[in-house]
């Protein structure tokens, strides 16, 4: 494959610049890669963020002795099987194992004990941030083709060509080039508009769906669940991309004049696709990026444990309390006090949270997406969620500041 990818050498140049994390990138446990400012899939480069560290007593963090601290302990004792032994957490997470579920005293006598603070901020001095969110979507959906379920959805294609770049380019480390063969050459995979208008597509179907939007939302958060007939649901899990780089159908929309800045928020695009169905298809091909899903085993969590989509940590999410961050800044696993307000509000929200997973537009040290859960009024908090935060990590005592 190296001959390949020496002769493909422009076409890695070309998409390099405008591309960036986009086209490059393999994500985590989300799908689409949109330009790297934009939405939370690809996971960051290597290179350590730019970020500070001030110890703060607990008694300084504005809502820490209102705050219920027991939810917050659980989803970071959730995560402890995913954390290795050597490391610094690692005895934080056997005592935090050992605390009472709902004892809220308890809770909080050990994570006071146990951890310091430590309030993040960047090296220009900012501390605060941008805190969005992000959910899981559940679509109505079917095995076999109906009259209703016509869309399907699609697992990775056999003839979808992944090159590790690094195998040719040290300096590229941990990015992928995606294409196909045609004849002795790798060219770009087909597009978004090619793939929706290829009858057959030759990609194994996961499922068929009925809503084009709804499938779209699904590829951008990366993870899902289709809800049969029968009440049974398949678990969905982003695995592969086609390459090309994600165009954000909302900045479409708004450059159009279609929506103002305000309107363009999940709800908002899905309520111009209702009004304007005739010129929906050609407003989603404006996004060329296409995200292939595999299925998982049904999900068996015990009562009361995280059962969410797999995050970067590699443990389930926990609705309401795990946050995607940039690992650059926040080690993974590690609790975090979030300070920050209810979507669309001024109302406070403060919690403890745990830092499980990863996107590309996490970019930053006071930067954060929260994981508002599964289903529709997740989606709906998650779309609207825009707000300023602030975050404090907790790291084990005697550790000195938090190392990413």
């Amino acid at each position: 494959m190296t001959h390949i990818v020496r002769a493909f050498a422009f076409f890695v140049a070309a998409i390099l610049v405008p591309a960036g994390c986009a086209q490059l990138a393999q994500p985590t446990s989300r799908g689409t890669c949109p330009p790297c400012a934009e939405c939370p899939h690809c996971p960051a480069p290597a290179k350590r963020a730019e970020a500070t560290y001030r110890q703060a007593a607990f008694a300084e963090i504005p809502g820490w002795e209102s705050t219920a601290i027991a939810p917050g302990l659980r989803a970071f004792a959730a995560g402890c099987a995913w954390i290795a032994a050597s490391h610094p957490l690692r005895r934080a997470c056997d005592g935090a194992l050992a605390v009472p579920a709902n004892d809220e005293s308890a809770a909080r006598r050990f994570v006071e004990e146990t951890f310091s603070a430590w309030a993040l901020g960047s090296a220009e001095g900012a501390a605060e941030g941008m805190i969005t969110g992000y959910y899981e979507p559940v679509l109505p959906g079917s095995r076999t083709r109906t009259d209703r379920f016509r869309l399907p959805l699609y697992g990775v294609p056999e003839d979808l060509v992944a090159v590790d770049l690094e195998n040719v380019y040290a300096e590229l480390r941990g990015m992928r080039l995606r294409g196909r063969i045609e004849g002795n050459r790798l060219v770009p995979y087909w597009t978004r508009a090619e793939i929706e208008s290829k009858n057959p597509f030759r990609a194994p179907v996961l499922a068929w769906v009925e809503d084009p939007v709804e499938l779209f939302f699904l590829q951008i958060q990366g993870s899902g669940q289709v809800e049969l007939a029968s009440g049974a649901r398949l678990y969905l899990r982003y695995a592969d991309q086609n390459g090309h780089p994600y165009r954000s159908l909302g900045r479409y929309l708004i450059q159009r004049g279609e929506l103002s800045l305000e309107q363009s928020s999940m709800q908002g695009i899905k309520a111009w696709a209702a009004a304007n169905p005739g010129r929906l298809r050609e407003a989603l091909d404006v996004n060329p990026s296409y995200v292939f899903f595999r299925e998982l085993p049904a999900r068996a969590a015990p009562p009361g444990a995280a059962d969410g989509p797999i995050g970067a940590l590699g443990a389930p999410l926990s609705a309401g309390y795990s946050l995607a961050v940039d690992p650059r800044a926040v080690p993974l696993g590690a609790p975090v006090f979030l300070g920050t307000s209810m979507p669309l509000s001024a109302q406070p929200l403060l919690r403890l949270m745990a830092a499980q997973d990863t996107g590309g537009a996490i970019r930053g040290a006071v930067r954060a997406d929260l994981f508002w859960g599964t289903g529709s009024e997740a989606g709906t908090l998650a779309g609207r969620m825009r707000q300023q935060g602030r975050m404090w990590v907790l790291w084990p005592r005697g550790e000195g500041p938090p190392r990413p």
